[in-house]
């Protein structure tokens, strides 16, 4: 039964800082565990593969000492738990608009009587058999986090009892979909209403003793001062392809540059 390394960064009073792998690649996972970092989100969103990615990449997680955060769309219990079985650290659930969808992912998420995920301990989770009963039980609903996105002007309603949920442990502002949600047709983070909307789910998950992510660009201490500032204490430092990406023009421009000398 380890120790969750998100939760016991975010227990000692330190910032959390994480990324997002979009590639599905178990050595991607593993890079990041070895640079340090406290967790990895998995995007089960807006990507899906219908084989054994996910499985390799829980696995890459379990060996680099790495949280791996898996977001998944809402409204389906069976799949909240299956990915737990898999062996993510963190569970993460996307477009939530009311508490009461908010308590139905806890629940989803922890076993009787605190919810109703079926038990199973053959799974990679459990270790196949050999390390389930109730000491597994006991560790699956204290160890690993459960969250919602924020992400909309129709959650804001209800954030306050969101918070206030037992088993609920952080969630992730997303900018770009809330100013969608405002009528924008595009990203707009720096929009007044964005953060307005970000410091109040920071004040409130303060209240209730709940923990706020949100993504971040480069320069990364840039934009990372303004958000520890508001109260935010979970970093998602950039996607592995934009990371990449961002070098290599980088690299070309250094290139071009050179030339022209």
């Amino acid at each position: 039964m380890y120790k969750n390394k998100l939760r016991e960064t975010l227990q000692a009073g330190k910032v959390a800082l994480g990324t997002c792998v979009d590639t599905f690649s178990p050595a991607t996972m593993e890079v990041a565990g070895y640079s340090g970092l406290d967790f990895v989100r998995i995007d089960t969103e807006y990507s899906w593969r219908s084989d054994d990615s996910l499985d390799h990449m829980l696995r890459a997680a379990a060996l680099a000492d790495v949280t791996a955060m898996v977001r998944i769309t809402k409204g389906n219990p069976y799949l909240a738990s299956k990915v737990l079985q898999a062996g993510a650290g963190a569970l993460l659930v996307s477009d939530i608009e009311s508490c009461q969808e908010a308590v139905d992912v806890v629940r989803a998420s922890k076993f009787a009587p605190k919810g109703v995920r079926g038990y199973s301990s053959f799974s990679f989770a459990a270790k196949w058999g050999t390390g389930g009963g109730k000491e597994w039980v006991e560790w699956s609903d204290s160890e690993i986090m459960v969250g919602v996105m924020v992400e909309n002007t129709r959650i804001m309603k209800d954030l306050d009892e969101i918070f206030a949920i037992d088993g609920l442990d952080y969630c992730l502002f997303g900018p770009a979909d809330f100013a969608m949600s405002l009528g924008y047709r595009g990203p707009a983070k720096n929009d007044p209403q964005v953060q307005a909307a970000f410091q109040k789910t920071c004040e409130l998950a303060e209240k209730h003793g709940k923990t706020v992510a949100i993504g971040i660009g480069q320069p990364w201490l840039q934009d990372a001062e303004k958000y520890l500032n508001g109260g935010c204490r979970m970093l998602e430092l950039g996607h592995d392809l934009g990371i990449l990406r961002s070098a290599w023009q980088k690299a070309v421009q250094e290139f071009s540059t050179a030339k022209k000398r």
